[in-house]
Parts: structure tokens; sequence; C-alpha cells
């Protein structure tokens, strides 16, 4: 069964950083800053879990993080 995937980007206008759902225009949960994004992100995707993009002000991809770890799939590298 395949997991959400969200993407964690701060946003150009408000600079506030913006969790969402691939596929969606809406946030699903909005942070002050970058660091309180991460420390919420289990939080934020809840229970059923969720892979999360995680990218640099620039808009690169910094790292992606699967919640909870026991959905990572077992086949990918890293």
């Amino acid at each position: 069964m395949p997991i959400d995937k969200y993407t964690l980007h701060r946003d150009s206008q408000t600079e506030k950083w913006r969790l969402e759902k691939e596929g969606s225009d809406r946030a699903k949960r909005v942070f002050e800053n970058k660091d309180e994004a991460v420390k919420g992100l289990r939080d934020a995707v809840g229970p059923s879990g969720g892979s999360v993009r995680i990218r640099k002000v620039d808009n690169t991809i910094q790292e992606e993080r699967t919640y909870p770890r026991s959905k990572d799939p077992k086949g990918s590298k890293g």
C-alpha cells in the first residue's frame, strides 16, 4: 500500500514553512520557522504516516524522511 507524500517548503510571500500533501495546493500545516517545522513533522503527518521531502530556502531538496520509520520502504537506499 503506497504511503502519502508531503513536501515541506518555505513560502516566499509569507516566509513561513508549509507542509503540503502531494497534489494539493492547500497547506496541511504552517510553521513559523524551519526548526519548528522539522520538530513537528511527526505530529503533522499524523498516525497514518507518510514520506516528507524537506526543501531548503532555495527550494532544492535537503532530505527525505518517512514517518513512522516502520513505513520506510525496505528496498530504498538511505
